[in-house]
This record gives C-alpha cells, sequence and structure tokens, in this order.
C-alpha cells in the first residue's frame, strides 16, 4: 500500500498529460485515519465516473460493537452512514472545476426506506464507503490540482464529519439503532401473533405528492378500530398500539379517496423498515407479501395459470401457458401464480387496477354467459382455498361488487381517512342476502400451482447479445432495463421503490440468462440457487471478477422472479 504522499506526487507528475495517465493512479493509498482504494479509474472525463472506496478500520471508527451485532442493526447504521457521508459529500460536487463529469462526487441517495446497499459495509467493525468522482480535466487533459482539492481536502473531511463515531451526533445514531431494534421486534410479533401487518396508532400514511415519499403534512394520522387494536412492547418505544391485520381474507372499502388504497400502499411499503420521521416507522407488513395488479402487454413464459383460465377458444395450452401479449385477465392469472410460486404469503390487491373479469362474476352475468362458454374462473372463487389450504392471506381493496363480501374475514371501511371494522355489521346484512349463485366447483383446483414437482418451469434463453463477449446492461430509471437488445419493463412490479433495486435486478437476469443460455434449465431451481448464494456472499456475488459498484440495493427472492417473468426472450 501506497501512501498519501505518494499519491500527491503521482498526482503532480502527471498534470497536464492526456487523461489516460490518470489509470496509474489505480491503487491503495493510506490517509490519516483512513485507506483510500482508487478502484476503476474513467476512460475520459465524459466517461462513467471513476470508482472509489474509503475504508475506516474498527479502532478508528469507533463504533460500539452493539450497533452492529444483528444484520437489522448493522443496515440500519450503514444507511444512517450512508446518509451522513452523502449530505457531506454533497456541498462539494462540482466544487473541483473542469470539463465532462469533472468534480463529480456521487454516492447513493437513500430514500425512505432503509435498504442495504453496496455504497456502504460494516464488517467486523471495519468501514467501506463506495462512491464515485469524475477525475478533472480541461478538455482532455488532465488537471491534477483540482482533483487533489477532492482527494485530500473534500473527503478528509467529509469522512471526519460522518465516519468517526466520536464526531458525529451519537444520540441520533442511537435512535437509528433503537428503531432498528423495535422494527424487528414487530416482524417477530407478526409471526408470533399470526399477523400480516401492523398499522401503529398515530401513524401518516398519505404522502406528500405522488412524486415525493415525504410524508403529507398536516395529513390525518391513522387510528386502529378498537376491535382490531393489539398492544405491543417494544424495547425502546415501549408500548405502542396500532391495528393488526391477521392472516386470511381482509376487504377494505369505502368511498373514493377516503384512504383506502392509501392504506394499502402503506401495506405495501410496509415489507421494508423506515426512517425516523417518515411517519410510517411502524407499518410493518409481511415481508414477502407481493402487489398483484393485471397489466396488459406484459411477457408470459412458461406459467400454468389453468387455475384461472382455461379452454380457451384457440385451444391454447392455459398448463404452460406463454405469451408476448397477455391480455388484463391472462397478465393477472401469470402473477398471482408466479407471486405465490415465489414464495409469497400475503397478496396485496387494489380493485382500481384489476381486470374486472378475472377478479369476479355475478350471477346475472353467468346466467347471461354460461359457465361452459367462460374459460375464467374468477379469484373469488379460488381465494378462499388460497387462505384456507395453502395459507395464503389477502388483503384487498374494493368499492364495486358486493360479491367480495362473502369471502372476507374481515371488512374495513375507510371513512376519510378513519378506519373502521364493519365485519359484524356486513355478516349481518349478508346473512339476508344469499350468495349469488356462483359455480361450487372450480375447473381446476388451485393446488396445481403448487406442485413444482409436475408442473416444472422448464426453459432456457434466446442467445444473448454480446459485445467482445460481454452482455450490455442499460438501465432506464427505476422502471425498466435493457440487457443485450431486449428491455425489460419493470413499472408495473410496485414494490421496487428504488433505482439501485433496478440495478441489481439487472445483474441477477444477466447471471441467471448466462446458465440458461447453456441449456434448458429448472427456472424455480435457478431462481432459489441464486437467492441463496446471495443471502450468503450479499450483492457483491453479482460482481465476481470486476470491481463492486456502489449503486445496487437490497432486493427480495419475489423480485428476482418478477424480473426473470418479464424477460421476452426465455423459450
Amino acid at each position: 500500500m501506497k501512501s498519501s504522499v505518494e499519491l500527491d506526487k503521482m498526482l503532480m507528475s502527471i498534470n497536464r498529460k492526456g487523461y489516460p495517465a490518470y489509470k496509474e493512479l489505480k491503487g491503495s493509498y493510506q490517509f490519516a485515519g483512513f485507506v483510500l482504494h482508487i478502484d476503476h479509474v474513467q476512460g475520459d472525463p465524459f466517461a462513467a465516473p471513476s470508482k472509489l472506496s474509503i475504508q475506516v478500520k474498527k479502532d478508528q471508527a469507533g463504533f460500539p460493537v452493539t450497533m452492529y451485532d444483528t444484520d437489522y442493526k448493522r443496515i440500519a447504521l450503514q444507511d444512517h452512514l450512508t446518509r451522513l457521508f452523502t449530505k457531506s459529500v454533497s456541498s462539494y460536487t462540482f466544487q473541483a472545476k473542469g470539463s465532462g463529469k469533472s468534480g463529480l462526487i456521487g454516492i447513493s441517495r437513500c430514500g425512505q426506506e432503509i435498504l442495504e446497499r453496496t455504497a456502504f459495509k460494516i464488517e467486523n467493525g471495519d468501514l467501506l464507503v463506495r462512491f464515485e468522482v469524475g477525475f478533472p480535466a480541461n478538455g482532455r487533459t488532465i488537471n491534477a490540482y483540482e482533483l487533489k482539492k477532492i482527494l485530500f481536502e473534500y473527503l478528509p473531511d467529509a469522512v471526519k464529519k460522518s465516519l468517526f463515531y466520536e464526531n458525529i451526533n451519537k444520540n441520533e445514531v442511537r435512535r437509528v439503532v433503537e428503531l432498528a431494534e423495535d422494527q424487528h421486534t414487530i416482524r417477530e410479533e407478526l409471526i408470533r401473533r399470526h399477523l400480516v401487518a401492523f398499522v401503529a396508532n398515530g401513524s401518516v400514511l398519505p404522502r406528500e405528492s405522488g412524486i415525493s415519499q415525504r410524508p403529507m403534512k398536516n395529513a390525518v394520522k391513522f387510528q386502529s378500530p378498537a376491535s382490531m387494536e393489539v398492544e405491543m412492547k417494544l424495547p425502546y418505544a415501549g408500548l405502542v398500539k396500532g391495528m393488526g391485520i391477521p392472516k386470511g381474507i381482509t376487504l377494505i372499502v369505502g368511498g373514493g379517496y377516503h384512504g383506502k388504497s392509501t392504506l394499502l400502499k402503506a401495506l405495501e411499503h410496509g415489507i421494508y423498515n423506515h426512517i425516523a420521521g417518515d411517519g410510517r416507522e411502524y407499518v410493518i407488513t409481511d415481508d414477502t407479501a407481493v402487489k398483484i395488479r393485471a397489466e396488459d402487454g406484459r411477457a408470459v413464459s412458461h406459467v400454468n395459470i389453468s387455475p384461472f383460465i382455461n379452454d380457451l377458444p384457440n385451444k391454447k395450452n392455459t398448463v404452460d401457458f406463454s405469451t408476448e401479449d397477455a391480455s388484463g385477465s391472462t397478465s393477472q392469472a401469470a402473477n398471482v401464480v408466479e407471486a405465490v410460486q415465489s414464495g409469497a404469503k400475503t397478496l396485496l390487491i387494489d380493485e382500481d387496477t384489476c381486470a374486472t373479469n378475472f377478479m369476479v362474476r355475478d350471477c346475472l352475468m353467468q346466467t347471461v354467459v354460461s359457465g361452459d362458454k367462460e374459460p375464467i374462473t374468477p379469484f373469488t372463487l379460488q381465494a378462499r382455498e388460497l387462505n384456507e389450504k395453502h395459507g395464503i392471506s389477502i388483503v384487498l381493496v374494493a368499492g364495486s361488487s358486493g360479491s367480495y363480501f362473502y369471502i372476507a374475514d374481515k371488512i374495513l371501511q375507510m371513512d376519510n381517512y378513519q378506519t373502521f371494522d364493519i365485519t359484524e355489521k356486513v355478516k349481518k346484512v349478508i346473512a339476508k342476502v344469499p350468495e349469488d349463485n356462483m359455480e361450487a366447483e372450480t375447473k381446476i383446483p388451485i393446488s396445481v400451482i403448487f406442485d413444482k414437482d409436475k408442473f416444472r418451469r422448464i426453459a432456457r434463453s434466446k442467445r444473448l447479445d454480446k459485445k467482445r463477449d460481454q452482455v450490455k446492461i442499460k438501465q432506464f430509471g427505476k422502471d425498466s432495463f435493457s440487457i443485450g437488445k431486449d428491455t425489460v419493463d419493470l413499472k408495473y412490479v410496485e414494490q421496487i421503490l428504488d433505482s439501485e433495486q433496478t440495478t441489481t435486478l439487472s445483474h441477477c437476469l444477466k447471471y441467471l440468462l448466462e446458465q440458461m443460455e447453456r441449456q434448458e434449465q429448472n427456472v424455480d431451481v435457478l431462481v432459489e440457487k441464486l437467492w441463496n448464494q446471495l443471502r450468503i456472499c450479499g450483492l457483491e456475488f453479482l460482481c465476481q471478477g470486476t470491481y463492486i459498484p456502489s449503486g445496487m440495493a437490497q432486493i427480495r427472492k419475489q423480485d428476482i422472479y418478477a424480473c426473470v417473468n418479464r424477460y421476452r426472450g426465455l423459450l
């Protein structure tokens, strides 16, 4: 390892040379209190910025072991320190002048959720922060004096302010770790009490706007119905009360703009912990929960949707169903089956984004269009078996059809953002109103989608488009990316909340397709193997043989399945 003095000399020796001379700087350098790693140097000032990392040893960082001795506390601390470091370097970005990306200092910008990221890692008390720097140039000529400002002034100052325990707000970091402990306790209580979600009294569910996830000011705070209120004694917050949503089928009804979808959206995001001040700190959902919706036009590959759609007029096989352009009903059927097969134990559904003919069919429609002419078995006819025989809970928002009342265990009404339990009231009403004469027997039992031995998803990838034996990945924000010449659209995978999660998924798909390009594979087996590797090795597993980028974030197994399922190149 070289010293910072040697780095200074090297900088001065290449000043005003051609930009490629910057590559001589690649390596590790000891500074006072930390080590600077220059992992990758950009090819020119207009290319993607150079990749750097800073390592602070345990004894110098000084964080108590109790702040990172479990995964959930470690991730919360990493998240907090990432935010501190980002804040520290933000005032310096582009302060060093030059052409192209000269002077850029970039690191993960965390949202409201607490996610593990490659940008920051705590291992045995050592800190490692990864980020990007645009090495300064005038045209394509090195400006070493401007880079010296970044490396010898800006970065050491940011390290001092954000990565040494003695210099940061100790009460603030303590509260971060305590919140993580409380949130973990709630997740354990969900399992112990057979709940799919918990929404604490006083939570702020509405968001500031459609483009901001910050809490809405002066919003009506959540209050649980008395009949569903549970108490949880948390290690630091003490006694917290709120609504416990039990396993089973829960229906959320009410007029338009009264908060139904807002509650469901909070539950969707509750699969992850949230930072203090978000308003949803104690909104915790089963972390396997998957939002289900119709998705017209999506690709579907080798999915058994026969329990929902069968006997199509064109005789298309729905036991091994594939299409390049799914309809609303076939896409939603595929989404349900794929979610269940990915290990989801809770389905979250908003009627507004569903295919109506997939969800429900009333008595009059059955009379006009007889069962033998209708290939769709409505979701309402399969929901009860999904829950009672296979343990899949459902939280459903509805406002148009009373048929949903007959399958629900719990019924909540939203009225001006207030929540009321109207289960008993509705039960009395429907006792006097017989259920529509729906078909008692579904065409295909739902149990077939759980038999992975009998209905194995065997597929292979088409030949991948490569340049210099490499598969090119290009990302388009949070909602999509291209791999080779194919675009993967994740716009309707609504629980992907951060563009860095999309980056991770693009690398996951690349890894899987390289396995599937060689020969046919069992898709489920392949995804499970990858998921196990990620759990053991972390996100770094996806970057073997190259530097580890700073812009990757935690995902779920369900997200990997969703990504693979939307790739149009499976054969």
